[in-house]
């Protein structure tokens, strides 16, 4: 029998496509946006997921179960990355809001967690959620779910670390806080089973020492793509190659792209006349204070990627130059960053694609952590069944 999972806050479907690989079969999912649903349900092995297209706010306990096809005392994952806009360091502008406003949507959540227990949870948000700043707030989540005064049955073990998806084989620097919970009594349940309950063991590192594999760099996860110019779509004969489709440059931003790339892959370098006035501005020791340094800049083909953002498809919102041709990575590359299956497609519009795939969570990421649960599961469903036998 297959061993389910539901997904809320589920995006295009990033984390239903690495529980998927990793072996749940996800049987719910919620999306309030119906763009990103449509691209969830445009993937083949997720046509068939029932998506609740709706307010989170507004999903109960019961729907789930029932959309799902799951019942209480099943063994199943509920998986949750509630949007981490609130909790981003890089936005100044979450400093000004309430630790209401803040914390909304992750405790929302939190509701669903304790109206049904699930056995199993898995979080990802980004690393400013365990900043000193947000602390109040996680604090007070994780302390919820621990319930140090509670029942077995209504309190959770809980894992928790910054990872970096390119350690997990994502060609993509990616800093996420990662989350692992299982329901108190089950977790007693595994012990009796001699299985440890934690967050997935790293494959890779920076160079491939002590037996991990070396980082995969942005040649090795694109490098076999061909050749498009700005503006340009590919059209593949065979049909294998889709959405390698990148953003139009202006004259001027080719010329930048082309200096840049032949001085060092940073705008640092642009000459006085071919900088922008912002980006001359000085801070009050004098120093050059012109935004994000990453702006304008060339990815280095020998390291994996920068993260991937909402603005990933613009050449003028990080460093997202292709390494040898004149334009921004397209779609595709995009998507390849974030480890999505080459079968997974995204719409053409550049916009919609890039905000899609920049707010997802790296498959291989979510699958890591996802086959270190389904590990626990399989031990307990070994368990049960040799005792009923």
């Amino acid at each position: 029998m297959a061993i389910k999972a539901i997904d809320l806050f589920s995006g295009c479907g990033g984390v239903s496509c690495g529980l998927t690989l990793a072996g749940f079969k996800v049987k719910a999912a919620v999306e309030i946006e119906n763009s990103a649903a449509d691209t969830y349900h445009n993937y083949p092995l997720l046509a068939d997921v029932n998506i609740l297209r709706k307010d989170i706010c507004k999903v109960t306990g019961k729907e789930l179960y029932k959309a799902s096809c799951i019942k209480k005392d099943e063994l199943y994952l509920l998986a949750g990355c509630p949007p981490c806009q609130n909790f981003s360091m890089q936005n100044p502008k979450n400093k000004k809001k309430t630790e209401t406003e803040r914390k909304k949507l992750l405790f929302e959540y939190l509701r669903i967690i304790e109206e049904i227990y699930p056995p199993f949870i898995l979080m990802e948000n980004v690393p400013g959620i365990a900043t000193e700043f947000n602390k109040p707030i996680l604090d007070e989540f994780i302390g919820r779910l621990e319930n140090k005064n509670g029942i077995d049955s209504e309190k959770y073990f809980v894992r928790k670390k910054v990872l970096n998806a390119a350690d997990y084989g994502v060609p993509q620097i990616r800093k996420r806080f990662v989350l692992h919970g299982v329901r108190m009594d089950i977790y007693r349940e595994l012990q009796t089973c001699g299985m440890d309950f934690d967050l997935p063991a790293p494959t890779h590192n920076i160079h491939g020492f002590n037996n991990l594999l070396p980082w995969v760099t942005v040649r090795q996860a694109i490098g076999d793509l061909p050749a498009i110019n700005a503006g340009e779509k590919y059209k593949d004969p065979n049909g294998r190659i889709h959405n390698h489709k990148c953003a139009d440059l202006s004259d001027v931003n080719i010329q930048k792209i082309q200096y840049i790339r032949d001085h060092g892959g940073s705008r640092d370098c642009l000459p006085d006349d071919m900088t922008l006035e912002c980006h001359k501005k000085k801070d009050t020791d004098g120093k050059n204070f012109g935004g994000h340094k990453d702006v304008y800049g060339i990815m280095n083909p020998n390291r994996p990627s920068p993260t991937m953002t909402g603005g990933c498809l613009c050449y003028t919102k990080g460093r997202y130059g292709h390494y040898t041709q004149d334009r921004a990575i397209s779609i595709r590359e995009a998507a390849r960053f974030q480890t999505f299956p080459d079968d997974f497609l995204f719409s053409n519009n550049l916009g919609e694609a890039a905000l899609q795939i920049g707010n997802a969570v790296p498959v291989k990421l979510v699958e890591a952590s996802a086959s270190e649960i389904m590990k626990s599961i399989k031990a307990l469903r070994h368990k049960r069944r040799k005792k009923h036998d």
